[in-house]
């Protein structure tokens, strides 16, 4: 799925991305990275709101385990069970959330439990770019996929 296409699903299916402005940057065999510009998730500091701060990794590994699935031919939903964040420093421009691929013997499990059992959960992390790059959130969640 091109990074267009996916942004597209988030936009219909997530309508706050699209409020967000988020955009999504890069979807490759190695990571996914969502954008979102500040003046659409500003708060009264000028930084930006704690809470697009956390729904922006949210989206990220979202959308990195629904890639997964359908590079895998299997339909089916996503939903998040657990999350954390730990904020570092706040984010002062656009925001950038980054989620890694997971390492491919993780995601084979998965996609056997999810065939199997119509259920798996996966943890997976994100961090939002602050200042010269360095992790400015630092967020973990566990999600559930269905068929």
């Amino acid at each position: 799925m091109s990074a267009r296409d996916l942004e597209t699903f988030l936009h219909e299916k997530i309508p706050l991305s699209r409020a967000m402005g988020v955009h999504v940057a890069e979807s490759g065999d190695k990571r996914l990275i969502l954008d979102a510009p500040l003046a659409e998730n500003i708060n009264h500091l000028g930084t930006a709101f704690g809470g697009s701060l956390h729904a922006l990794p949210t989206l990220a590994c979202y959308a990195t385990l629904w890639t997964l699935m359908r590079a895998a031919g299997v339909d089916g939903h996503v939903v998040v069970k657990q999350s954390g964040a730990k904020y570092r420093q706040p984010v002062k421009g656009s925001l950038r959330a980054i989620c890694s691929r997971p390492p491919e013997p993780l995601v084979a499990k998965f996609m056997d439990d999810l065939r199997r059992h119509k259920k798996a959960r996966m943890e997976l992390a994100a961090i939002v770019e602050g200042a010269n790059g360095s992790p400015a959130v630092e967020f973990r969640g566990t999600f559930v996929a269905l068929t």
